[in-house]
C-alpha cells in the first residue's frame, strides 16, 4: 500500500470514529477500544504523551483555573551564538568589518538622502542600494554602508553628531550574522526591532564572513575642530 492510500484509510477511519454515532462511545472512555478495532490503536497511543487541551465551558479560560501556581519553565537559549557561557572571550580580531544601518520613514527619508550623500562623499565605504520597504532582518525602510575596521573611530563618532535624529544600527561582521545583528551591536540614538533570530552562519562554500567592496569616490575632506 503507497503512502497517499495508507494516510487516506488512516482518514477515513478517524472521520468513521468522530462520526455522531460513534462519539457516546469516546465520551464514555471507550476510545482506546474503539481505536483497536479499527487498527488505529498504535497511534492514538503514540500521540497521549501529548495530552489535548480540552475544550472550556462557555465562559472559561481556554487556559484552566489556577494558571498562577504553574510552574514557570526554563526556555530554550535565545542568546545568539551562545548555548551556554563560553569559557573565554572571543577575540575582537574575529571582527572583518562593520555595516551601519539607517532606518528612516516616509517623514524623514530627506535626513536620510542627506546623511547618505554625505557619507559617500567624506569615507571610501560600500554603499548600498535604498530598500524602501522591510528586508532581511530589518523591519523599517533604510539604507546601509560597509566599512573597514581602521574607520570604526572616526565614522562612529561622525555619525552620533550626524545622525540627524535618525536610528542607525551599527554592528560588526564574523562568522555568526545572528550575533552581529542581535548581540554585537551598537545603536545611535534609539534602538529597534531587529528580525535577525532566524540568521544562519554561512554554509558550505559560502565566504565565512560577508566581505566589503568600496564603490565610493570620496570627494570631501572630513571635517575637524579648528584650532
Amino acid at each position: 500500500m503507497s503512502d497517499h492510500t495508507e494516510h487516506a484509510a488512516i482518514d477515513l477511519e478517524w472521520a468513521n470514529l468522530l462520526s455522531p454515532q460513534r462519539r457516546t462511545v469516546l465520551r464514555g472512555g471507550g476510545l482506546v477500544a474503539a481505536l483497536a478495532a479499527s487498527g488505529l490503536a498504535g497511534t492514538a497511543l503514540a500521540q497521549e504523551a501529548k495530552p489535548a487541551r480540552v475544550k472550556p465551558a462557555p465562559g472559561k479560560s481556554p487556559w484552566g483555573e489556577h494558571t498562577d501556581t504553574a510552574p514557570t519553565p526554563r526556555p530554550v537559549s535565545v542568546r545568539p551564538g551562545e548555548e551556554t557561557l563560553p569559557s573565554k572571550p572571543r577575540a575582537y580580531t574575529d571582527i572583518e568589518s562593520y555595516h551601519a544601518h539607517i532606518y528612516f520613514d516616509e517623514d524623514s527619508y530627506q535626513k536620510a538622502a542627506l546623511i547618505r550623500k554625505w557619507a559617500a562623499e567624506r569615507f571610501s565605504v560600500e554603499l548600498g542600494d535604498w530598500n524602501l520597504e522591510p528586508r532581511g532582518p530589518h523591519v523599517t525602510p533604510s539604507f546601509y554602508f560597509g566599512f573597514t575596521n581602521d574607520l570604526l573611530p572616526v565614522i562612529v563618532p561622525w555619525l552620533q553628531l550626524n545622525s540627524l535624529g535618525l536610528t542607525i544600527l551599527i554592528h560588526p561582521n564574523t562568522d555568526d550574522p545572528r550575533a552581529d545583528h542581535l548581540y554585537y551591536a551598537l545603536w545611535v540614538n534609539r534602538s529597534q526591532p531587529v528580525n535577525g533570530y532566524a540568521m544562519k552562519k554561512p554554509g558550505p562554500g559560502e565566504p565565512r564572513v560577508e566581505q566589503i567592496y568600496v564603490n565610493t569616490h570620496p570627494t570631501v575632506k572630513i571635517e575637524t575642530a579648528r584650532a
